[in-house]
């Protein structure tokens, strides 16, 4: 899913040695005018597309431009050669692979946690009441694919608790699920915390305590193609503010664990 955000930015200092990106500028330059390209995980929609107009808005002169989808297909888009200067995963897994490639500059942040939550269809119909009801015959279970992170963490609640999960569909990002939820091709789907408050009234969250067997721990940097290292940076800098930690608190997600 992409977002674009018209434009805003003025100066800020780098701090922490992490590097930005703008559209006209080289590396290492201090330019803060241009176009700053962020891929962020898809469960981020809400909470990013609030943070980029606040960069916009704090900065004069720099357009935000947002793409989300799922964090594994992002990292494989930045690893066959995508522009972006900043990259925020629902996961350290996909971090690590562009970290391995060389394709980061500095080290990740780790600014969020978030959780599963059972999403079901206003009323219930199914009547989901547990996570040991998601594997009842007849079941349609919708789940993230094994390679998403979301999908990394269902699989590691049903191993954990011996709970066999027969999903209908598998999708590639967690706003996927959400939407066959929404549109009542399923049952419940596994989506985290943030994408339920996201919904509203569209779908009732069942939460479950084995959720807190598998937290996703999200992770942000700067990409190495960046051409514009002190935008990037004071995009990371925004989303450790405390502003940037209200903004994602509302959104229904937990703090850093470091």
């Amino acid at each position: 899913m992409r977002g674009r955000i018209p434009a805003v930015l003025a100066v800020a200092a780098l701090t922490l040695g992490l590097a930005g990106c703008a559209g006209n500028a080289s590396p290492g330059d201090d330019t803060r005018e241009g176009t700053l390209t962020v891929f962020a995980a898809a469960s981020l929609t809400s909470s990013f597309s609030e943070l980029a107009e606040m960069f916009e808005a704090q900065h004069p002169g720099t357009d935000v431009t947002v793409s989300f989808a799922g964090s594994s297909d992002l990292a494989t888009q930045i690893s066959q050669g995508a522009p972006a200067d900043v990259f925020a995963s629902a996961d350290t897994r996909n971090m690590d692979k562009l970290g391995d490639a060389g394709l980061l500059q500095g080290e990740p942040r780790t600014f969020a946690t978030n959780t599963l939550a059972i999403a079901v269809p206003p009323g219930n119909p199914a009547a989901i009441h547990s996570f040991a009801d998601l594997a009842r015959a007849g079941t349609r279970l919708v789940t993230c694919a094994r390679q998403v992170p979301c999908g990394a963490a269902a699989a590691a609640l049903s191993e954990q608790h011996g709970t066999r999960l027969s999903p209908v569909s598998e999708e590639n990002s967690v706003t996927d699920v959400l939407g066959k939820v929404i549109s009542g091709e399923a049952d419940a789907g596994l989506v985290y915390v943030t994408d339920v408050r996201s919904a509203g009234d569209r779908v009732e969250s069942v939460p479950f305590p084995e959720a807190a067997g598998a937290v996703n721990t999200y992770p942000i940097a700067v990409l190495a193609g960046s051409r514009n290292t002190t935008a990037a940076g004071a995009f990371l800098d925004l989303v450790a503010s405390p502003e940037g930690r209200q903004v994602l608190a509302q959104a229904g997600f937990g703090p850093a664990t470091q």
